[in-house]
């Protein structure tokens, strides 16, 4: 009887490969020394060193933030993965991952997602009134004039991202901590006994996998209005091309749209796959009753799917790491700052060149979102 008990505790876990148990807390562990400095300067280059603000630094500060706060969570993320089997679910690192890291990953994953959005427009109504097309662009009676007056869309930029702040963070806190903590304790039977890295807490119930879909339908709604954007980007540019000679302003432009361009394909590589999957976890999970199936090897049969899920979740916290590389990338005035805060280029020269470049920030780095 003893045998029969274990072999069932043991077909209820979540069993780990070489990826989860090590690798991911070696992505995590070295995305977290990279992304907490590089967010730090960048943060230190829009809050201290350009002195007026336009509404696209203002999300981009915004944004700072909450790539710093997810960077942040990756050392726990590295030790949760590594030692999570070894928690048990009454251990306090276990509700600190269930409390706290759990939620404030997919807070700053959704707020990443709607300030690009806001960056889109951003960007968009900066190009639309800068027209070189025969014909004004009639995304101008479209969109809000908020979005086309200077003074009013600095307001509205502090007002977008207070807002998207409180929405994201009441929901999210909301849904995944409570839910999860309720369905966690009431599948596990309370005991306190099971490992952290379980069924309950990788796979949820109900409630959790309500918000979910909901998070994954919220984030299709903003993918398709950036992409919208940027379609509408493309057709104005070349409206703007046929109609006359491309002046220095329309060249700004292309450069920054191609800036766009590859940003948002690191987007794509890494926002898309997790949001995607994260529909089909759900599906797989609800098409049949895992409670009763049985497993060769004596590990759960989501542990394959929970797996990927995990694998596809550090994909998707990856970009708050790429945004402080892009901006030194592609940016001379962001590039600058960095090298002088590095002590690798002279103070002298950085001066000149910020002198020179103050504008190519607001053009070129806010062009990359």
């Amino acid at each position: 009887m003893a045998n029969s008990s274990d072999a069932e505790h043991n077909i209820s876990n979540l069993c780990q490969t070489c990826t989860t148990r090590v690798v991911l807390p070696i992505i995590y562990t070295t995305m977290s020394v990279t992304g907490v400095p590089g967010n730090l300067i960048s943060l230190w280059v829009f809050m201290c060193k350009i002195p007026v603000k336009t509404p696209t630094h203002i999300y981009l500060i915004n944004l700072g933030i909450s790539n710093l706060l997810l960077c942040l969570t990756m050392p726990f993320q590295a030790a949760y993965y590594s030692l999570g089997t070894m928690w048990h679910q009454n251990n306090t690192m276990c509700k600190i991952a269930i409390n706290i890291l759990t939620p404030v990953i997919h807070i700053n994953i959704c707020i990443g997602v709607m300030i690009l959005s806001w960056v889109a427009l951003s960007r968009f109504a900066s190009l639309i009134q800068h027209s070189h097309a025969d014909r004004p662009s009639r995304w101008l009676k479209v969109l809000p004039r908020a979005f086309l007056s200077r003074k009013r869309h600095a307001k509205l930029a502090n007002a977008l991202c207070v807002v998207t702040w409180a929405i994201v963070g009441i929901a999210v806190t909301s849904f995944v901590v409570l839910y999860s903590v309720r369905e966690v304790r009431s599948v596990e039977d309370g005991d306190g006994d099971e490992e952290c890295y379980g069924v309950a807490v990788e796979v949820g119930g109900k409630g959790s996998h309500i918000f979910a879909l909901v998070a994954v339908s919220l984030f299709f709604v903003f993918f398709l209005l950036v992409l919208c954007t940027y379609m509408a980007v493309i057709k104005h540019i070349w409206r703007s091309k046929k109609s006359a000679a491309i002046s220095d302003s329309q060249r700004v432009h292309v450069r920054v749209f191609r800036n766009i361009v590859i940003i948002k394909a690191v987007l794509v590589v890494c926002l898309l796959p997790h949001h995607i999957y994260k529909a089909v976890f759900i599906h797989i999970i609800n098409k049949q009753s895992w409670s009763g199936a049985s497993s060769t090897d004596g590990c759960h049969p989501l542990s394959m799917y929970v797996e990927v899920k995990s694998i596809l979740l550090c994909l998707a916290t990856l970009r708050g790491c790429t945004d402080p590389l892009m901006y030194f990338l592609l940016d001379k005035t962001f590039r600058n700052h960095t090298l002088s805060l590095l002590r690798l280029r002279s103070s002298t020269d950085d001066s000149q060149s910020s002198k020179s470049n103050v504008g190519q920030l607001s053009q070129g780095t806010t062009g990359c979102h």
